[in-house]
């Protein structure tokens, strides 16, 4: 009996046990405990109903493209209850100078893909397009496509596209997702895809005109109509919340495997096994679905060469300001950006009612403001209250928004958020063999490969089949 141990009740830790406790039901001789240290399970995902409205205090869907999340959801029995993004509806907006300006179309995250939406917007100035003509001529951008040295995601738009496209696109792009700077992530962690386009064809703009063709090609072909087939949401979420995924998952766990409130947890070997201190107990297998800084304080005794490598990994802590108005007047769309240098304490604005169903009552509106410490240092030291005013504040003074809330929730999380600096590739093949040393243990969650829902799931499921690769029943595989 190969018995694992999970530290971590995120969507990470309880995909793993959901994946062992299948193998487990389809033959496999594996037992498995899962250890949290909190009172919930679910992390930082948590969805709260009020009159009608579904607030989300952490993430509030996932990228479809990422099959993992939609796959689990499948698995559960709960794929009737995915819901995809209002995509007819999307518009987004990019506070420049106090002005709301929509993201022009044919604009793929920073790549022009649209002649005349780039020549008529007024997002950049007319230096900064023709420094874009200049990209897809060939002129510039593509003077690094032969080396493999890192470099951040601010110096690889820059020299494709220019200062501005940062500034104003892709900085606020990222800080809505990473709450971080784009002048420190690492482009090779954070757009590997954008990595490969330029070595493959030097211009990024030629690269994702290549790509729409054969797109529409496929699609094309794959219907038989020659019109294409109609694209995919570009977010998916589920009727009742995200939390439906963890509360599906909880459901079907057996309750005696699931251990909260193990607020000293440990870890350290035993012979060929791992005892995880708290227990007393022995497991063959570890599974690390905690924050990055939480796995070095357990790996230190054990690897001391692979905590410093873990503890390299930052976060940032968050707050999201989530405000529920009976009407409101706004424009259409999805939400705003707001970059940087704009000088504002929210990164992102999105109105929730408008990108998904289910989400507000008939005629009512909701809002949620994002706030990162990377823009706000001493974010904890502000009071729910002055987070509250703050936001309103500036929705006044962006949106015109003057109508009172019926009611406004203040959600926190410290350090939710890892952020991938420039050379975090080289540090996380530096950690694999480390971690080859050591037999059973291994690393999920959003720590090393990527920090969304999907990419949490997957890393989970690469845990499970390594373990399970040598004690699935013949009938099980």
């Amino acid at each position: 009996m190969k018995r694992t141990a999970i530290i971590g009740g995120g969507i990470a830790g309880l995909s793993a046990a959901f994946y062992l406790e299948k193998a487990r039901r389809s033959g496999a001789e594996i037992e498995w405990t899962l250890f949290e240290r909190s009172n919930r399970l679910g992390g930082v995902i948590k969805t709260e109903h009020r009159d009608g409205f579904v607030l989300e205090a952490g993430p509030d869907s996932f990228l479809t493209i990422k099959p993992d999340g939609a796959q689990l959801c499948r698995d559960l029995g709960i794929g009737d209850q995915l819901i995809g993004s209002n995509d007819a509806e999307r518009k987004t907006y990019i506070l420049v100078k106090d002005r709301l300006v929509p993201m022009p179309d044919g604009l793929q995250f920073m790549v022009p893909t649209r002649v005349w939406p780039m020549v008529t917007t007024p997002l950049f100035s007319w230096r900064a397009k023709l420094g874009m003509a200049a990209e897809f001529l060939g002129l510039r951008g593509a003077g690094r496509q032969c080396q493999h040295e890192d470099e951040s995601v601010a110096d690889f738009v820059q020299r494709h596209f220019g200062r501005q496209m940062v500034e104003r696109v892709a900085e606020p792009l990222l800080a809505g997702v990473y709450g971080g700077n784009a002048d420190n992530l690492s482009v090779h962690a954070v757009l590997p895809r954008f990595v490969e386009m330029e070595r493959e064809h030097g211009s990024l703009v030629r690269a994702s005109l290549h790509s729409l063709r054969q797109t529409q090609k496929k699609a094309a072909k794959g219907n038989g109509t020659g019109t294409g087939a109609h694209p995919q949401p570009l977010f998916t979420s589920l009727r009742n919340g995200v939390q439906q995924m963890v509360d599906a998952l909880v459901s079907q766990l057996p309750e005696g495997s699931l251990r909260l409130d193990q607020e000293r947890i440990s870890l350290r070997r035993a012979g060929s096994q791992w005892q995880v201190n708290t227990a007393g107990e022995k497991f063959d297998a570890v599974v690390l679905a905690v924050p990055a800084q939480a796995s070095a304080a357990l790996v230190e005794p054990i690897q001391p060469k692979l905590a410093p490598l873990l503890r390299k990994i930052s976060y940032t802590s968050s707050a999201a300001v989530v405000l529920a108005y009976d009407r409101a007047e706004l424009p259409p769309g999805h939400g705003i950006l707001v970059p940087a240098s704009e000088g504002r304490t929210m990164l992102a604005c999105t109105f929730v009612h408008n990108k998904f169903q289910h989400r507000a009552p008939e005629g009512a509106a909701l809002l949620r403001c994002f706030i990162s410490s990377a823009r706000v240092p001493n974010l904890s030291d502000y009071s729910d209250e002055v987070l509250q005013t703050m936001m309103q504040n500036e929705l006044k003074e962006i949106l015109g928004l003057s109508s009172t809330p019926r009611f406004i929730r203040v959600f926190r999380w410290a350090c939710a958020l890892p952020q991938y600096q420039t050379g975090h590739l080289e540090r996380v093949a530096e950690m694999e063999t480390l971690l080859h040393e050591l037999p059973g243990l291994h690393i999920a969650g959003n720590s090393l490969y990527g920090i969304g829902i999907p990419d949490c799931i997957r890393s989970a499921r690469k845990a499970v089949d390594e373990i399970t690769s040598s004690v699935l029943q013949p009938a099980a595989v």
